[in-house]
């Protein structure tokens, strides 16, 4: 009977090992976002007239690479971060998506509560 015991304490952990490993890994890196957006800089802090093909195909891949919940949140936080080292019009950046044909279907706005993003 001990030895079911153990068994049994020994499963659950390996399953919240697991489950907490699949959990890390699911949020997308900063690096990769920052990368993906860095073309998006010239349009918005007012040097481009226009997001750049460069700026919508990082939107693009950004959208197509944050399909889970947590990677949505993650992206949204590390753009709120990054934004706040630069000056740049939110106007703008809010109009990115629809200029790019892309719908990501969350306001790009300093006030976004990352958090409630699914």
């Amino acid at each position: 009977m001990r030895t079911s015991t153990i068994w049994k304490v020994l499963v659950f952990a390996l399953a919240v090992q697991a489950a907490a490993m699949d959990g890390a890994e699911a949020a997308i890196s900063c690096s990769t976002v920052i990368s993906d957006l860095v073309p998006c800089l010239s349009y918005v802090t007012g040097s481009a007239a226009s997001p750049t093909a460069a700026c919508c195909n990082g939107v693009k891949a950004l959208n197509a690479a944050a399909q889970t919940t947590p990677d949505r949140q993650a992206a949204c936080k590390c753009i709120k971060s990054a934004a706040a080292s630069y000056h740049y019009n939110s106007a703008k950046a809010d109009k990115i998506p629809a200029l790019c044909g892309v719908n990501i279907g969350i306001p790009i706005s300093p006030s976004t509560t990352c958090d409630k993003i699914h």
